[in-house]
């Protein structure tokens, strides 16, 4: 097999990658010679688009609609993504089966690990370094030997102290990268598969400091150079791990989904109150951030409701699959294109026109698995983040309402290699076939 380095720059986007930072990543534009853009899932978040990615399904055969889900016909029963949920084989199961060998680095989701034939260290939703969280299970032992303490998995993004922020997006890189040098000198590889989730964080933490087009842009400030330097910080510990590698190492870079200024929260479960589709129980007393928890809903009197995110997600409350369904089944073809239309007629804080998109998942996917939303509603386009929380004094919230956040996700993300290719991956999905021709 050809040896492949597939590396992951979370959120990573054409706009810096490409532009805003060429002649300046020396090492990372060493390996970018043929230079693309790739469209993520749907919905173009961290799980499920590196998981699609990695099995060359859509996020409706995986089953996976985001972070976390909801038992179909439940109101309270509810579970997080992770890799007991994957049934499609991965890229590094195929190539297993041809006799090579992987290296995995953070790809979500891989928590917890699972037998492969190869080196695993799992991803961010690893609940921390105290848990079981490589293949084999000596590798951790043989990684906090190295490291000389434990390893990192993410950092705390949403929060007020930028300081501390990107000294621990510093630490976790450094760390990172020190095992993953160690891995590609001791161990045998044919893939190499690392997902860093700090590009991520970056911009989320960051973004409204560096973009002058973003509404919350403060002008010349200290954090301006904050996400061109943590480009320059990997591309400098490129230099260090590219020499260790094959001459003829096939590389891809790759990202999940983009990135783009956040405008706002939209508190839709308040419009759905409004809308009189959602009903609080009587006496129930909310204040400004509330999270909307099943014992406060009068479900008797309860259409639809919603969760907040990068998208929003509604679910329908319908008889005979909720426990306290009020939509006949019949009914709910019918609600949804009323609903559909309603969510589409939302305008924005000074009443100008969103551009929001609706979907049912069969729209969407060739197949449905899992715990579907009933709705995927990508709020102007993305611009606007949803708010699942309530008791705001207006729908429209100029911040996150699960703390600091600058950037959401947008489509277009970076696919970029040093072979040349007539053919690149038109969607994150289709990189999966891609990378299976490399090897």
């Amino acid at each position: 097999m050809e040896k492949t380095f597939i590396l992951g720059l979370d959120c990573a986007v054409p706009k810096i990658l490409y532009r805003d930072l060429r002649g300046e990543l020396e090492n990372l534009e060493s390996i970018m010679e043929y230079k693309h853009e790739v469209r993520s899932t749907h919905p173009p978040i961290t799980i499920p688009a590196w998981i699609s990615m990695a099995t060359g399904k859509t996020p409706g055969e995986l089953g996976l609609y985001g972070f976390r889900h909801r038992r179909l016909g439940s109101y309270d029963d509810l579970y997080i993504a992770n890799s007991s949920l994957i049934r499609e084989k991965t890229l590094w199961a195929r190539v297993g089966e041809r006799g090579g060998y992987s290296i995995v680095v953070g790809v979500p989701p891989t928590y917890p690990p699972r037998p492969m034939k190869g080196w695993l260290i799992s991803d961010f939703i690893t609940p921390g370094p105290e848990k079981q969280y490589t293949w084999p299970r000596s590798l951790k032992r043989e990684i906090e030997a190295l490291l000389g303490g434990p390893y990192m998995f993410d950092v705390e993004f949403r929060i007020h102290d930028k300081d501390r922020i990107k000294r621990d997006l510093w630490r976790m890189t450094d760390l990172q990268f020190r095992v993953i040098e160690h891995l590609v000198k001791s161990k045998r590889w044919d893939l190499l598969f690392y997902v860093l989730i700090g590009t991520d964080r970056l911009h989320h933490a960051f973004w409204k400091y560096y973009d002058p087009e973003h509404p919350k842009y403060p002008g010349a400030n200290k954090y301006e150079g904050v996400i061109p330097e943590y480009y320059k910080l990997v591309d400098k510990y490129l230099g260090r791990l590219i020499p260790l590698l094959p001459r003829d190492t096939r590389f891809v870079v790759v990202s999940d989904h983009g990135a783009k200024p956040m405008k706002g929260a939209f508190a839709i479960n308040q419009w759905l109150m409004e809308e009189g589709l959602l009903k609080l129980r009587e006496g129930v007393k909310v204040k400004p951030g509330t999270d909307l928890k099943p014992s406060m809903i009068d479900w008797e009197h309860t259409y639809a409701w919603g969760w907040g995110g990068y998208y929003a997600r509604i679910f329908l409350n319908v008889k005979g699959r909720e426990p306290q369904g009020v939509l006949e089944k019949e009914e709910v073809d019918g609600f949804i294109e009323d609903l559909k239309k309603m969510i589409r007629g939302i305008r924005g804080p000074e009443g100008e026109k969103w551009a929001t998109r609706v979907y049912t998942p069969h729209e969407l996917y060739p197949v449905v698995n899992g715990d579907p939303p009933d709705l995927i509603v990508y709020l102007d386009d993305l611009y606007w983040r949803s708010a699942g929380t309530i008791g705001w004094p207006s729908m429209y919230l100029e911040e996150n309402d699960r703390g600091p956040d600058d950037a959401v996700h947008d489509w277009i993300g970076v696919f970029a290699t040093n072979i040349e290719d007539h053919s690149p991956p038109e969607t994150v999905t289709d990189i999966f076939s891609k990378s299976l021709r490399l090897l």
